[in-house]
């Protein structure tokens, strides 16, 4: 039996949550919207072709474990991050010996099969992040997840069937951890290296799988999305972009609405009162974003009243990403 003293706090978001409590751990008292922030967390991605449960591939922020990273190398903290492929056993006993040590563990995983997650949150959605900070005399892992209250437990067989779940993508029991932590941070170097990172993953990508060209990739396919579906593989796509949006982590506009709580601090922080404003942009965008999956919502529930058309909802995503274009590019020359 082993049982770490780690002090669980709520998040919006799975890994910028779990980077928050991580650090707290060591003594460093971060908000979560600044390691998103510093993390470089704000992005889009939309790959037709790479199907999850049947539908296209959408995301709302950068792929999953690089805010950690980025973090963690911003502020020069030292980690280690480990994948064990399809060896179970060698993944169980890699967090074993780090429990064993005192160490709280990050792990990546598959809703699916978190037995002390609600019935309704259970489904196959392998890029969830928690924290293994023990096991109890049951020999049952103790978990924080930051998305939910309280602390929780779970049984070894279920913990594993999670680690190395099936499908895209696969966590190949994934952990990582915080091996040192420096006793100077430079937190405003830190804040400026995130904000230019993202800067520049939202608006590089040349292709339009990624950053602000998805958005008009995803926007110019749903158009078309009556033609080329049947009207149920339509909703159901259409239902997937709402979920991705509104139920995964914080979400689509939710993401937006935690880069504009960072850049609010960061205007504190830099002494560079300008990011307020693009604070409250961004906030108008994540506004636009919510906008958005209401009026989907209706097509999926076919409400008639007020109804909007594929072809509404493709300008509205256009024009979400002519702002977020706009948005970026005005950061960019901002003096920081």
């Amino acid at each position: 039996m082993s049982s770490i003293d780690f002090k669980h706090q709520m998040h919006a978001h799975c890994e910028s949550g779990v980077t928050t409590n991580l650090l707290k751990h060591y003594g460093i008292h971060m908000t979560e919207p600044l390691a998103f922030g510093i993390g470089a967390g704000l992005f889009f991605t939309h790959i037709p072709f790479v199907k999850v449960n049947g539908v296209p591939g959408t995301s709302y922020r950068s792929y999953p474990g690089t805010i950690f990273k980025t973090l963690m190398k911003s502020l020069n903290i030292q980690y280690e991050m480990q994948q064990f492929g399809n060896n179970q056993e060698k993944g169980q006993k890699a967090l074993d010996d780090l429990l064993d040590r005192g160490i709280p563990v990050g792990l990546l995983s598959g809703i699916f099969y978190l037995t002390y997650m609600p019935e309704a949150y259970r489904f196959q959605f392998n890029a969830h992040n928690l924290i293994a900070y023990g096991k109890n005399e049951a020999g049952n892992y103790l978990i924080s997840d930051p998305t939910l209250e309280g602390l929780h437990e779970i049984a070894p067989a279920d913990l594993q069937k999670s680690r190395f779940a099936k499908g895209f993508p696969e966590p190949k029991g994934k952990l990582y951890y915080i091996t040192n932590v420096p006793q100077q941070l430079d937190m405003e170097a830190a804040i400026r290296k995130g904000i230019k990172k993202n800067i520049w993953l939202y608006t590089s990508p040349p292709i339009g799988l990624f950053g602000n060209k998805a958005i008009h990739t995803l926007a110019n396919r749903l158009e078309h999305y009556p033609d080329k579906l049947t009207d149920r593989q339509a909703v159901l796509y259409v239902g997937n972009i709402i979920r991705m949006q509104e139920e995964i982590g914080t979400g689509g506009g939710g993401f937006r609405f935690l880069y504009a709580a960072f850049l609010q601090e960061a205007a504190q922080i830099l002494g560079k009162p300008e990011l307020k404003e693009f604070s409250q942009r961004m906030t108008a965008i994540g506004d636009a974003w919510r906008n958005f999956a209401y009026s989907a919502a209706r097509i999926c529930k076919a409400r008639t009243s007020d109804l909007v058309s594929y072809k509404d909802l493709s300008k509205m995503l256009h024009e979400i990403g002519h702002q977020e274009k706009a948005f970026f590019m005005d950061l960019k020359k901002v003096n920081l």
